[in-house]
């Protein structure tokens, strides 16, 4: 079997390495240069992308702003997994607020902007506490803004003034008093068949993930049931095919809808080592019509990101339970260069093992890894 991935990133790395044990071969598409590419080395490979289209059995994506004249041609196969409705549901906040809205999915209270002087009206009806999102191309922080008191709204709009709003909307929400930051990591199939992963809990700093455990702690039935619900809702709904990560806000024992990626997801890598199936065997699993894996938790682990360091003590691996995925890129200031996953028996351990982690590791670029191991070991 042959997938055809849109983005030539860690993702379609990470689903080629997946593919192979299945006999999946995995394909990626430098979406700059329209040039089929080994996911691993980036080298250009001897197809064109039409013929790489035709002869695949399933085309994806590793992220949600592919060029839409891209989306269009590979809908046109029929192959194209989830479809262009849902990509473009993740690549545009406003299109994702209205589906959400349209499918009863509790989300955060939001007006829609298309003109600075809208803002007044956003503040007697949300209040002066606002996060204003650009409704496209925003991400890792980026393309967001802050309102924390109305004395701050002119100079706010300042900021805002060389925006054109009417081609990019903002989507302005009431800020959240949430208790934590959980994701959902679901999938489903060609056949409708549904699996869910355990809720993570996530930590960010400067509007990036930075380290995920899962289970998250503390999660009751109750609350892991909502967020399948959640997840049902949205993927019946759409007739999504594919891994659909859900961003969640926990307020007390309700969820709130934060954001939604049509895609396998950072907050998902911790299912590489700490789940039975990982989400990127499970995304190929669905697009190819295959049986979907099991996705239950082996035991507590830990996703930590590495953003933005280039130097580190490969000794880490000496802590049992600990793999490094390095994906090859040049250092750049918030870029994500690496993960590393590390699983134990328990929460305690896991604690332990992440406060060893941090001996290998320049502190100030992994700034919630003492925070969380601290946490974990009560």
């Amino acid at each position: 079997m042959s997938v055809v991935v849109y983005g030539s990133g860690q993702l379609a790395q990470m689903m080629y390495l997946a593919g192979a044990p299945l006999g999946i071969d995995v394909q990626a598409v430098d979406v700059n240069t329209d040039t089929v590419v080994h996911p691993v080395s980036k080298t250009p490979l001897d197809t064109s992308l039409s013929q790489a289209l035709e002869s695949a059995d399933a085309l994806t994506v590793e992220f949600e702003h592919v060029p839409e004249r891209l989306l269009d041609e590979a809908a046109k196969t029929g192959k194209l997994m989830p479809d262009i409705a849902s990509i473009l549901v993740g690549a545009d906040r406003v299109r994702e607020k209205k589906l959400l809205q349209s499918m009863g999915v509790a989300n955060c209270m939001h007006r829609i902007v298309t003109q600075l002087d809208d803002l007044d009206a956003c503040i007697t009806e949300l209040g002066s506490r606002l996060i204003l999102k650009a409704s496209r191309d925003g991400y890792d922080g980026y393309g967001q803004w802050r309102l924390t008191d109305e004395s701050e709204l002119p100079s706010l709009k300042k900021s805002l003034a060389s925006l054109n709003l009417e081609v990019v909307p903002l989507v302005v929400e009431k800020m959240v008093d949430f208790d934590r930051e959980l994701s959902l990591i679901g999938v489903r199939n060609k056949q409708g068949e549904i699996r869910t992963y355990p809720l993570a809990e996530n930590l960010h700093h400067q509007g990036q993930l930075h380290v995920s455990v899962a289970p998250a702690t503390e999660v009751n039935e109750a609350l892991q049931t909502q967020a399948h619900d959640i997840f049902v809702t949205l993927a019946e709904g759409m007739d999504y095919v594919g891994v659909l990560a859900v961003e969640l806000f926990q307020c007390g024992d309700k969820l709130l809808v934060n954001e939604l990626a049509p895609r396998v997801h950072n907050s998902g890598h911790w299912t590489q080592s700490g789940s039975v199936t990982s989400q990127f065997e499970n995304h190929l699993r669905a697009v190819c019509g295959l049986p979907l894996g099991d996705t239950s938790a082996i035991g507590p682990s830990a996703m930590v990101n590495i953003i933005g360091c280039g130097s580190f003590s490969r000794e880490l691996l000496s802590i049992d339970g600990s793999h490094l995925h390095w994906y090859g890129k040049s250092v750049r200031e918030k870029r994500k260069m690496g993960h590393i996953n590390v699983t134990a028996p328990s929460y305690n351990a896991l604690g332990e093992k992440l406060t060893a982690l941090s001996q290998f590791l320049p502190l100030e670029y992994f700034p919630k890894l003492t925070e969380e191991a601290n946490r974990l070991k009560g």
